[in-house]
């Protein structure tokens, strides 16, 4: 439905989009993951109509929206700060975009009380919105954007003002109300938590430019550089020369299928959750650190001057300064 073709802004001589292309589906919840000041947030407010780009195209269902102005695009837009109307009771504050759209007064009654059950706060209408929590104040903020039916919804780090055991709950209930109601959305975060629980496809931003899209699992499982990587979580990301029999880092000969030629420089990632230890084979190092984590233990060592974390189930008992070997069952080379 959305489709946003070679999009650039340049701000003061700073380019903050690189020629942007992307595309939303019908019922589609996209997110845009990247670090504060790679772009996303930009990207959200051109597609709004709040900002006009320098180059390229906008256009939705095939007709172009660039001159349209955002009060007729028929789009939502909820912020981080909720922004809600302190003077106005919950009801009134859902009711917006219903009498900006003409609503009968039958028509708002009815779809107020429909929008705040599918929040969860049936019967909250005549509170005043000081007077409710964080959480029930993004509900509203969430009901009060889907009210006029919006063709697009797009959420700029609605999340973030929680506290996390808030957030990982109404992030759930979030992902379940845009799917029942076959919400197209946008979704920009920072998180990426937040990005693998709710998207259908992640697009991660670096310097105004997407440097990897697909589907949450995918986007994990085949990082393609060292900065998704990293941005990621991951750390055991290192330099090495493809040898023979995989690629030769600074502290060991790692095991690992790859197209490149012999003496070729490249990166590889070691996954932190794919590997266990060994007594006899593996990567020598010592234990730095030993941290429970629940159902696993992180696991840090010195190997020759490199630091590697992993993720560990069944650890025995280990103490910082051990001897200890590991073995990856999974090592990756990724493009740079």
């Amino acid at each position: 439905m959305l489709e946003l073709n070679a999009i650039s802004k340049t701000f003061d001589s700073k380019q903050v989009l690189r020629a942007v292309s992307l595309s939303v589906a019908e019922g589609e919840i996209v997110t845009l993951l990247g670090p504060s000041g790679c772009g996303k947030s930009t990207l959200l407010q051109i597609i709004a109509g709040l900002m006009q780009p320098d180059a390229g195209d906008v256009q939705w269902d095939n007709q172009p929206l660039v001159s349209v102005p955002p009060h007729l695009r028929n789009f939502g837009l909820m912020f981080q700060d909720y922004a809600l109307f302190p003077h106005k009771s919950v009801a009134e504050n859902v009711a917006f975009g219903l009498k900006t759209a003409k609503k009968t007064a039958v028509e708002q009654k009815t779809r107020i009380t429909e929008m705040l059950q599918l929040v969860g706060l049936s019967g909250f209408e005549d509170r005043d919105v000081n007077t409710l929590s964080g959480g029930e104040q993004q509900r509203v903020a969430l009901a009060r954007s889907l009210a006029p039916q919006p063709k697009l919804l797009m959420l700029d780090e609605p999340l973030g003002a929680l506290d996390r055991a808030l957030r990982e709950t109404l992030l759930d209930e979030l992902r379940q109300i845009l799917r029942s109601l076959g919400q197209t959305t946008i979704y920009v975060t920072h998180d990426q938590e937040e990005a693998f629980a709710i998207s259908d496809r992640m697009l991660i931003m670096n310097a105004g430019e997407i440097v990897q899209a697909g589907p949450p699992q995918h986007v994990y499982a085949t990082p393609n550089s060292e900065f998704t990587a990293r941005f990621l979580g991951f750390s055991n990301v290192f330099s090495g020369v493809v040898s023979g029999d995989g690629v030769q880092t600074d502290f060991a000969e790692l095991a690992v299928d790859t197209a490149l030629l012999t003496g070729a420089v490249t990166k590889v990632l070691i996954r932190p959750e794919q590997a266990q230890l060994s007594d006899s084979t593996g990567i020598p190092g010592v234990v730095t650190d030993v941290s429970f984590r629940g159902a696993t233990t992180r696991l840090r060592i010195d190997a020759n001057g490199a630091h590697l974390d992993f993720e560990l189930i069944d650890l025995p008992d280990i103490a910082v300064g051990d001897d200890v070997r590991i073995v990856p069952s999974k090592v990756q080379v990724i493009a740079n």
